[in-house]
């Protein structure tokens, strides 16, 4: 099966033991080390750039040398990218914008020319964190004759700071320890010495993520930094002003650039929003609300065939999914290429498949096929999420993720506080419950960060900026739609609501949802009040 890589949200987690943005994560030994800041690069030929910061007109006045993708690219992929226009670049940026001459760090940029008369840049992000612009532009490529945007509009994406193709990359943990981490039980352990166990494998974790990267990179991989890295983009294309569209933990980026660059702001379009305003028990607890209403309406679906694997009475199909999927905890099942399927991996395949419909009939041949002991397509489809490919590669995705999460916003420690995230978790998705709490929950990874936040949660205010949109989906899994309300209020933006079961719409072919944003950013033609959009 190979399908693309859906955009995922902030925070997004894999079983219910994951806590304040950090799943606990198993491994075998470190890989070798490797000193990843970057130190005397050089951001190339430079010019005299207008507004450019002080100290900072070398990377808002570099020159980007466009080229071959082949080494940003999924070999995969390449050849099928290589017959569209696609280019890609490196940026250059200063890893602490406070002391520019501590290092660089190399960003990669992809880029789709417009088709017809270039009217600006449009920059994307798909989410994550984690995930790569890179990916998600060099996939438009594919359809870019399809979209109307892309006539007059550049698509630009880019991997941020410590995230995909860029360098460093946030990259912890070698494939075996990954596949090791999968199998895992540890995190079902909630006895006082469990949860101890639990804690000390936590803080090893983030120490060896600490000696990999070094201290100084993870004090900088966050969202703070890497809006400046964006308006430096955003220069170096040659935009005055930027036009941007973010979906899921992309929206977090537009919303703290907006609150940062106000004045730089031309037009924003913010889809399946993450509301920066809301703290990490909350935020888990709503996320994993939205996660179960979209498995209910995954199970209304699957019950109109006989053989669904969780019945034909879709209130009965969190029970049955348990009843189908706890064993695993005990005993692994039969997967893919002599692989097992975990507990976590079904649960995890799960949440992949809620992101979209289009994934919902393979978790039903999924399911259908774990019933009669083999997990080859569960595999594969956590495989999807986790971003493992077809020769046991793991791209820097989920440490990254991690790594950003831990600097984008306080952890939760308090044994109090973690019971009551661990216990709501469990009761806002059963369907994800393991059935082993005790009412104690372990400190997460980023309690043990060796960096501290550079973010807290906060009310974002874009004072003078232009009018921004918001939409958001009304069954959304990862970002739930009162998130984008929240954020829409916050920002004075327009909203656009989307009727159904998916996490973000915007650019797949929704005329209605597609008209108004592409009507926005050529013309800023702001959508109509209250505008709601049907599948």
């Amino acid at each position: 099966m190979k399908a693309r890589k859906l955009p995922f949200a902030a925070l997004a987690v894999v079983s219910v033991v994951a806590l304040a943005g950090c799943s606990v994560q198993i491994g075998g030994s470190p890989a070798p080390s490797d000193r990843s800041t970057v130190s005397g690069g050089s951001a190339g030929p430079t010019s005299t750039v207008a507004g450019a910061p002080s100290g900072l007109q070398k990377y808002y006045g570099q020159k980007l040398s466009w080229g071959s993708c082949a080494e940003m690219a999924r070999t995969d992929d390449i050849d099928e990218y290589d017959k569209t226009k696609l280019e890609c670049a490196h940026l250059t940026v200063p890893i602490d914008y406070n002391d520019p001459g501590s290092g660089e760090t190399g960003l990669a940029v992809a880029r789709v020319k417009a088709t017809g008369q270039k009217q600006g840049s449009l920059l994307m992000n798909p989410g994550g964190p984690g995930g790569s612009g890179v990916q998600q532009v060099a996939g438009k490529s594919l359809e870019a004759g399809k979209l109307p945007i892309a006539q007059t509009f550049d698509l630009v994406g880019w991997d941020p700071r410590g995230v995909g193709a860029s360098s460093p990359a946030v990259k912890c943990f070698s494939d075996k320890q990954r596949d090791e981490n999968r199998l895992s039980t540890i995190g079902f352990d909630n006895s006082p010495a469990g949860i101890t166990k639990q804690e000390e494998f936590n803080k090893s974790q983030a120490n060896l993520c600490a000696e990999k990267m070094g201290k100084k990179f993870l004090e900088h991989v966050g969202t703070a930094d890497t809006v400046r890295d964006l308006d430096v983009l955003r220069a170096v294309l040659g935009d005055e002003k930027l036009s941007y569209l973010g979906y899921s933990y992309g929206t977090f980026i537009g919303a703290i650039y907006a609150e940062t660059f106000p004045e730089k702001v031309r037009a924003m379009v913010l889809d399946g929003a993450v509301d920066p305003a809301q703290d990490q028990i909350t935020s888990n607890v709503q996320q994993m609300a939205g996660f179960q209403t979209v498995f209910d309406d995954w199970a209304k679906d699957c019950a109109k065939y006989p053989t669904c694997p969780v019945g034909t009475d879709p209130s009965k199909a969190t029970e049955r999914f348990q009843q189908l999927t706890r064993p695993l905890i005990d005993k692994t099942v039969r997967g893919q290429g002599g692989r097992q399927l975990s507990y976590n991996d079904a649960t995890t395949a799960t949440i992949q498949a809620m992101y979209a419909t289009q994934l919902w009939e393979p978790l039903r041949r999924g399911l259908t096929g774990l019933q009669k002991g083999d997990g080859s397509l569960l595999q594969r489809i956590a495989d999807l999420y986790l971003n493992r490919d077809e020769l046991g590669h793991y791209s820097p995705m989920m440490d990254a993720n991690t790594a950003i999460n831990c600097v984008d916003g306080p952890a939760v420690t308090d044994p109090a506080d973690l019971s009551r995230l661990d216990s709501g978790i469990r009761k806002a998705a059963p369907f994800l419950d393991d059935g082993r709490g005790t009412g104690r929950a372990a400190k997460g990874t980023c309690a043990f960060w060796a960096a501290a936040p550079t973010l807290k949660p906060h009310e974002v205010h874009a004072v003078g900026a232009p009018k921004m949109v918001v939409v958001s989906t009304t069954h959304d899994p990862a970002t739930p739609y009162a998130n984008g309300v929240s954020l829409a209020k916050q920002l004075g933006a327009s909203l656009i609501s989307f009727e159904g079961s998916q996490h973000t719409v915007s650019l797949e072919g929704n005329a209605c949802v597609d008209g108004a944003i592409g009507a926005y950013f050529r013309d800023l033609t702001t959508p109509p009040a209250d505008l709601r959009c049907t599948a």
